[in-house]
């Protein structure tokens, strides 16, 4: 695995290997990198040397096609599949499928001199065959790994840096314990905070008091603690407090995603993500009241009451 920044040198540099995977929360860092592999394509030569994709929307054989095209009056061709988990990890298994996942395998072990292959997607499943083997072979950058309020706080003052602002330490405190190790909402919150703080030289706590709302007594990561822990009874009653606080069920939601993918024992994992997206599609179906999915959900995080699962709403 490599860092974003060891990726931007080696773009910088021309020496590019032939097959990326680039997975993360961050959108938007992860669009930037991609379009940043793009650029290294002479821009009056890109519409004949570039090819971009979703997936979803065409076939591993589709794209594997574009790779083995021969680039013209250049010495590369640049292949970039967007929402790449789409077209590697198919909902239903076929035959084609199979096919499909096998010259891929087979291409990214032995790729053309001539590609830059890029994959982006949120995750990739390890227990599937084509990904396990993807994720082995090519070179994987990881964009937006936030853990810790420490890692937010990192994140937010490199994002300052880079806007030649400066932020006072009661403000990065402020906003890093109050928004936490979300990348979304933190990239989202600092946005709207750069603009508000117009064109100030330093951020002051006042501004992060007047964006994200002055600091409340109830610590808003009380429940990932308690799921950490096992705790079912605390992790449901600092669930209760977080939402009379007036916090949106879909950023509880993701804050409990973040805990499933980051903080669980790894045997634990699967179960848990599987009871997230279960959440998730219910949430969006209307397939219960949201504090009682949310409940569920934490209940099943913990640990406890394994044999409860949550309702998508399908019948």
């Amino acid at each position: 695995m490599v860092t974003p920044s060891s990726v931007q040198t080696q773009i910088a540099s021309g020496s590019l290997d032939s097959v990326y995977v680039i997975l993360g929360d961050d959108e938007h860092e992860k669009a930037e990198l991609a379009a940043e592999f793009e650029q290294v394509i002479e821009e009056g030569l890109r519409p004949f040397n570039v090819a971009r994709f979703y997936g979803g929307e065409v076939s591993l054989g589709t794209i594997l096609d574009a790779a083995r095209t021969l680039p013209m009056m250049v010495p590369r061709r640049v292949v970039v599949v967007l929402r790449a988990e789409r077209v590697l990890e198919p909902p239903r298994e076929s035959d084609a499928a199979g096919r499909d996942a096998d010259a891929l395998i087979s291409f990214v072990a032995n790729p053309p001199a001539h590609v830059v292959l890029v994959l982006v997607a949120e995750r990739l499943d390890v227990r599937r065959r084509v990904s396990k083997r993807v994720l082995t072979l090519a070179t994987v950058v990881t964009c937006g790994v936030l853990e810790t309020v420490e890692d937010a706080q990192r994140w937010i003052r490199a994002r300052m840096k880079a806007e030649q602002r400066r932020i006072s330490s009661e403000a990065l405190h402020g906003l890093s314990t109050r928004v936490g190790p979300n990348i979304a909402r933190l990239r989202d919150t600092v946005d709207r905070l750069l603009l508000f703080a117009d064109d100030r030289a330093e951020v002051s706590v006042s501004d992060v008091n007047d964006v994200v709302g002055p600091a409340v007594s109830h610590d808003d990561w009380a429940v990932s603690r308690a799921i950490e822990r096992g705790a079912a009874g605390a992790a449901l009653r600092e669930l209760e407090l977080t939402l009379q606080s007036g916090a949106a069920p879909y950023m509880v939601l993701g804050q409990l995603a973040w805990v499933a993918r980051s903080r669980l024992p790894g045997a634990r994992v699967p179960a848990a993500i599987d009871a997230v997206f279960r959440t998730d599609l219910a949430l969006k179906r209307s397939g219960g009241d949201p504090r009682v999915l949310l409940e569920c959900l934490v209940i099943e995080l913990c640990g406890a009451g394994r044999g409860t699962r949550v309702d998508s709403g399908r019948r």
